[in-house]
């Protein structure tokens, strides 16, 4: 039985490329974000986010940035590399990382893009320090103090949060911890990832037999509980983490096993679900790849991520700006 999922084929990194370097220069249409104090505080996207303006919102032009800085890493030789490096000069530079930081910094703003943002910025951070090559360096030292500010206000956000968020949307808060906690190992920032592990296994590592049959939501991009599983099994060791999930999901509803179908795919919510099938897929690898040899749920996990994997991938390029804007992203995402 193949179990395999596939891989980024340079045909598809030039084609993301295409659309993220699109996506991130394109201001309109624009879903704002933004808490205006009064009439001097509405100003356009660009204004307000000189680095981070496209894409239809801002979380979506951080991880597109992310996206085309992978790609750049792993494609060195893709004809859009020095596109890329263009396109990604002009945005990360010292100055526009000035003014994103100034936002957050200001009255009533500290809470934007809380937790969802936060966590692809500081993936954003990780993934350009990745990089060898100069471009990579420029964008490090540019995104240095945004990264740091973020660093630091997850560790005070975390130290005031009560209860995590489960739900099927950007302020899951396990989606934004695991994207936390692997930028906390790769630059090695101890208290961040002593502080994620310490919340995990307090809000989490008592979960038992959680209703997964209640999902998906209509518009969900995330599934709450294998976003739960795919945080835990990088927190807890690999026999603990068996008996935790056991525990957690006794049986796996078909609800959770098979692909969701949007009926519309031009809706800027019902697309959620095409993100959700790829986002399941690299959850249920995840999930499936920390689990012992022998586990039998490994074999129904592996075949449901290629499942997901199959029906996502296909819906990347839909042609409608609602979908492009973002799912090339979670696409680049699970494949590498």
């Amino acid at each position: 039985m193949k179990t395999s999922l596939p891989g980024l084929s340079r045909t598809r990194a030039l084609q993301y490329a295409r659309l993220g370097r699109a996506g991130i220069s394109r201001e309109w249409p624009h879903a704002y974000q933004h808490l205006a104090h009064g009439l001097a505080d509405v100003r356009s996207p660009r204004e307000l986010h000189p680095a981070f303006y496209g894409c239809y919102d801002w979380h979506s032009s951080v991880h597109t940035h992310w996206m085309l800085a992978r790609l750049r890493r792993l494609f060195p030789r893709l004809p859009v590399a020095r596109a890329i490096d263009a396109t990604l000069d002009r945005h990360l530079t010292p100055e526009n990382i000035a003014a994103e930081l100034a936002y957050f910094v200001s009255p009533g703003r500290g809470a934007f893009e809380r937790p969802y943002g936060w966590a692809w910025l500081l993936a954003l951070a990780a993934e350009v320090r990745a990089g060898s090559y100069p471009a990579a360096q420029r964008w490090t030292a540019a995104l240095r103090p945004l990264e740091m500010h973020l660093a630091c206000a997850s560790v005070d956000w975390l130290s005031r949060l009560g209860q995590p968020m489960r739900c099927g949307l950007h302020p899951n808060t396990a989606f934004a911890l695991a994207h936390m906690l692997d930028y906390a190992r790769t630059v090695r920032d101890q208290l961040l990832e002593r502080v994620i592990v310490a919340r995990c296994r307090g809000w989490y590592g008592q979960d038992r037999a959680i209703p997964a049959a209640w999902e998906p939501g209509g518009s969900d991009f995330i599934s709450p509980a294998l976003a739960e599983a795919d945080l835990m099994r990088r927190v807890l060791p690999e026999a603990e983490f068996a008996a935790w999930w056991h525990q957690f999901l006794p049986r796996l509803p078909d609800s959770l096993l098979e692909p969701a179908v949007p009926l519309d795919h031009t809706d800027p919510q019902f697309v959620h679900l095409d993100g959700l099938n790829l986002s399941r897929a690299w959850m249920l690898r995840g999930i499936a790849g920390s689990l012992p040899k022998d586990d039998p749920a490994k074999v129904d996990l592996l075949a449901s991520a290629q499942r997901h994997a199959a029906v996502g991938l296909g819906r990347v390029a839909s042609g409608d700006y609602v979908g492009e804007h973002w799912l090339a992203t979670f696409a680049v995402y699970l494949m590498t």
